[in-house]
């Protein structure tokens, strides 16, 4: 199966920009394929805005988020693996989503369908319902 996490991260931040609200993400900027301005990282992480008004050339698949934003007038381009973003919310209200390490399992491919069709049992013969007339 294709993770989960990408088409939520889209589907809350569709949600937060209808609401006219302004989307932020969490980003764990250790991980690998993370490139943000390293100034700005605290503790390993960094906040940073989403909203239309902030990012230029919003790009959002099932691999990464990817935008050119300004830092200190400086243009700079922005490249997010999905599995670094740890949350994604409401600047104004907090409401939003955390992910967790768990939801990173969802590669999994499907169960697959035993290869031999299962013997179904022989059906026991029915019987009648025995009604009665009663006087």
């Amino acid at each position: 199966m294709t993770p989960l996490r990408p088409y939520l991260i889209r589907a809350i931040y569709e949600w937060i920009v209808d609401n006219v609200l302004t989307p932020y993400v969490l980003v764990d900027a250790e991980r690998d394929g993370v490139d943000v301005p390293r100034q700005y990282v605290q503790d390993g992480r960094i906040v940073l805005n989403l909203s239309p008004t902030a990012v230029v050339g919003l790009e959002m698949d099932n691999e990464a988020v990817s935008f050119q934003a300004r830092f200190s007038g400086t243009p700079m381009r922005v490249y997010l693996p999905v599995r670094a973003i740890l949350a994604i919310y409401a600047q104004e209200t907090g409401r939003g989503m955390v992910f967790d390490e768990e939801m990173d399992g969802d590669e999994t491919p499907p169960p697959s369908r035993p290869s031999k069709p299962r013997e179904e049992k022989p059906k026991a013969k029915s019987k009648r319902p025995a009604l009665k007339v009663v006087k």
